[in-house]
C-alpha cells in the first residue's frame, strides 16, 4: 500500500523480513535467551573438564613421586662336622650331615602395582565432549530461520485468518503512523526549546564560516539520525537549523 510503504526506520526494526539472511532485532532477543540457557551447561562442562584435569594431575604426581622399591638379601649356611673314624661317627655323619644347608635369599619388590595409572583425555576427546554443546549453540542461532516459516505455513492452511491478520496489521500501522507524527512533533518542540549545546554551536559556526567543510562536518536527521545527504531537507524557518531526511520530511 502506498499509504504505508516504504516503512519508516522505526517501523522496520519491529518487523521480520524472511528473505533477509541477517538475524533481525525481534529475533535477536529470542536467540539471546536461548543462548543464555546454554550457559549453565557450558559452566558444568568447564567444571567437569577442570575437575578431570585436576584429578589426573594429582594421580600423576602420586604415580611419579610415590614409587618405592625394596631390596632384601640374606645368606644362611648350616654345617655340622662330626669328628672321628669310628662306626658311630660314620653313622652320625651320614644322618646329621643331611642337616647341612646353604641358603641365599634375594628379594626385590616395589609398590608399582599399587600405584594409580592415570590416563588423561586427549584433545580429540575434549573436542568430542564439547561438540554437542557447540551444536546446541549453533541450533539456537539457526532456529530463527525455520521459525520464519511459521506464518507462511499458517497462512497456507488458514487463508481467511491470514487476511484478517493482514488487515489488522494494516490498521495498526496506520494508527501508529498517526500517533508517531504527534509524538515526534512534540519531541521536536521540546528539543527546540532547549538551548543548543556547545558542540552544536561550534558545528554551525564552522559550517557557516567555511562552507567547504560541509562535506566533512555533516549533520544528521533530527528525527531518525541518518547522516546528511543531498536529499535532506532543511527547515524552511531561517531561525531553525533542523535537518530532515526525505522520508521524515
Amino acid at each position: 500500500k502506498k499509504t504505508l510503504l516504504p516503512l519508516l526506520r522505526e517501523e522496520t526494526s519491529s518487523f521480520i523480513f524472511p528473505c533477509n539472511p541477517a538475524v533481525q532485532r525481534p529475533e535477536l532477543r529470542h536467540m539471546v535467551m536461548e543462548l543464555l540457557k546454554c550457559i549453565p551447561l557450558l559452566l558444568f562442562l568447564l567444571f567437569t573438564c577442570g575437575l578431570d584435569h585436576f584429578v589426573f594431575s594429582i594421580l600423576s604426581i602420586i604415580q611419579h613421586h610415590s614409587f618405592i622399591e625394596y631390596s632384601y638379601q640374606t645368606s644362611h649356611h648350616l654345617s655340622v662336622n662330626v669328628m672321628g673314624a669310628s662306626l658311630m661317627a660314620d653313622l652320625l655323619r651320614s644322618t646329621i650331615g643331611a642337616l647341612n644347608a646353604s641358603v641365599d635369599t634375594k628379594v626385590e619388590t616395589s609398590n608399582l602395582v599399587c600405584l594409580p595409572q592415570p590416563t588423561g583425555l586427549t584433545r580429540q576427546q575434549y573436542l568430542n565432549t564439547c561438540l554437542p554443546l557447540g551444536m546446541l549453540a549453533l541450533l539456537c542461532v539457526v532456529q530463527v530461520y525455520p521459525f520464519r516459516l511459521r506464518r507462511a505455513i499458517a497462512s497456507f492452511y488458514f487463508p481467511k485468518r491470514e487476511k484478517t491478520r493482514v488487515l489488522f496489521l494494516y490498521n495498526k500501522l496506520l494508527r501508529q503512523r498517526k500517533n508517531f507524527l504527534y509524538l515526534q512533533r512534540g519531541r521536536l518542540a521540546r528539543q527546540a526549546r532547549q538551548p543548543p549545546g556547545l558542540g552544536t554551536l561550534l558545528l554551525q559556526r564552522c559550517r557557516q564560516r567555511w562552507p567547504w567543510l560541509c562535506r566533512y562536518l555533516r549533520q544528521r536527521c533530527t528525527l531518525c539520525g541518518t547522516p546528511e545527504t543531498p536529499q535532506h531537507e532543511p527547515c524552511p524557518n531561517p531561525n531553525c537549523v533542523a535537518l530532515y531526511c526525505e522520508w521524515c520530511w
